[in-house]
């Protein structure tokens, strides 16, 4: 509280107030929009093998309708950041979710490459926004002693979707075509925005840098901490001391320059690395001479594995600190993948999907807290553009993934894409080594501190 007592920090009331049920349920409402997303975002890897097989194209031909989707991710990673800072979170992401429900359900009726790279595009502008907004919805709800938790607790939702995909894919490809992946993957994000538009409030942070939304502010502070003092007035510190200039621009300024560009680079390869998963595993694994069916539990364990490592990571992010976690996990990737590259011919069918398991829990151990590790170097006013322009630059990564797994898996088998990933997360390494301003031990004076502009 001021010494005026007229105005209290929204920095306190949150980061240091209660977990209430309304903050709760936005988590959980941000985190079923990750799987929405990780639901969609998947379903053109186990669709690929099917698509290829009824149109009778290559792999090198249908690359470009991968690249769209992720071109479009890109596109909308930066720019519906710059629309949540400046209307709102909350409609942000309801409008994300309901440009790839339609899309994706434009995409059943494709009948061409041209149309399907179209309506591909269209998908990832809203995928590529979806992401990011979540994470910064579970961030600014969240007090200060969970957030690493709740906002990694987000993101790790994304695999989560991608194991619904294959376990989907399994039983509706062999019986009814891989159109029918896509009108489900329609129908199911549009029920859900609904269902944000009528539950999901905006965050308080964003209201409190908004005079005349004090009101709905008040309200939903009254809900989350019961009574407040009369006339009061909450406000954000630490978006007050960044002042005006909030375009992306400031990202590069000499106070933001280094984590920008650390945290951009290590989105960019482990993206490269997700992507050349979840766009080619499946078409590596048949390429390799397994059933479709085989090839398809590839992705989906390392989804799973991936959901494990990402929840492990978040715990330990919480009490180590996100420097020495994403380090080791950057490590393991690297050595999982060399494992691959060396034992693939030599060991079981079973063992391989075991090993592959084990790639995707470190590569989402280091990918999943990344988010946090954002919204714990960006300020309010600057957060979505921040986070939203390190993965949008990320989606350069994915994007060259199109290309480039299709390529090596065509030049080199499943040798040349395992030696792909350890190199891609070698360099994951040097970037997550390079950031500055990391998530500190807990326990540290810094634990959870958002930075200031000073």
């Amino acid at each position: 509280m001021s010494a005026a007592g007229k105005t209290m920090d929204m920095g306190h009331v949150v980061d240091d107030g209660p977990f209430s049920p309304v903050q709760k349920m936005a988590v959980v409402l941000a985190s079923l929009a990750a799987v929405m997303d990780g639901f969609d975002g998947q379903l053109i890897g186990f669709a690929v093998p099917a698509i290829l097989s009824e149109w009778n194209v290559t792999r090198e031909a249908f690359a470009p309708v991968v690249a769209a989707g992720l071109f479009g991710m890109a596109i909308g990673s930066v720019s519906v950041g710059a629309v949540a800072d400046r209307i709102g979170r909350r409609i942000a992401l309801i409008a994300s979710v309901c440009v790839f429900g339609i899309a994706s359900f434009a995409m059943s009726c494709s009948s061409s490459l041209i149309e399907l790279a179209a309506f591909r595009f269209l998908a990832g502008l809203g995928i590529g926004g979806a992401l990011p907004t979540a994470s910064i919805i579970a961030a600014e709800f969240t007090p200060a002693r969970f957030r690493t938790m709740a906002v990694t607790a987000t993101v790790v939702c994304y695999p989560v979707g991608g194991i619904l995909a294959g376990l989907l894919s399994a039983s509706v490809l062999p019986g009814f075509g891989w159109r029918a992946l896509f009108v489900v993957g329609g129908i199911l994000p549009l029920v859900f925005a609904l269902l944000l538009a009528l539950t999901l409030h905006e965050t308080p942070r964003y209201l409190a840098r908004r005079a005349h939304r004090q009101d709905e502010l008040k309200a939903l502070i009254a809900r989350i901490c019961g009574s407040f003092q009369e006339g009061v007035r909450f406000i954000d510190a630490t978006a007050v001391a960044v002042g005006a200039d909030t375009g992306l621009a400031k990202l590069f300024t000499a106070h933001w320059i280094r984590d920008t560009a650390a945290l951009s680079g290590s989105f960019f390869m482990c993206l490269l690395a997700l992507y050349s998963a979840y766009s080619w595993l499946p078409a590596m694994l048949s390429f390799e001479g397994m059933d479709l069916s085989i090839a398809a539990s590839g992705l989906t364990a390392y989804n799973a594995g991936g959901l494990i490592g990402a929840i492990l990571s978040a715990w330990l992010v919480s009490r180590i600190g996100s420097r020495i976690t994403l380090a080791t996990a950057a490590i393991g990737a690297m050595l999982s993948a060399v494992l691959l590259q060396a034992l693939y011919s030599q060991t079981t069918t079973a063992g391989f999907i075991i090993g592959i398991g084990v790639h995707g829990f470190f590569v989402n151990a280091v990918q999943g807290p990344m988010y946090a590790v954002g919204t714990h170097i960006y300020p309010t006013e600057i957060r979505a553009r921040g986070v939203g322009a390190a993965t949008a630059f990320g989606r350069l990564g994915a994007i060259a993934s199109a290309f480039a797994g299709a390529g090596i898996i065509s030049a080199g088998g499943a040798a040349a894409y395992f030696s792909l990933l350890a190199v891609a997360m070698f360099l994951v390494l040097v970037c997550v080594c390079a950031i500055g301003n990391h998530i500190p031990p807990a326990g540290s004076s810094l634990d959870a501190a958002v930075v200031s502009a000073e």
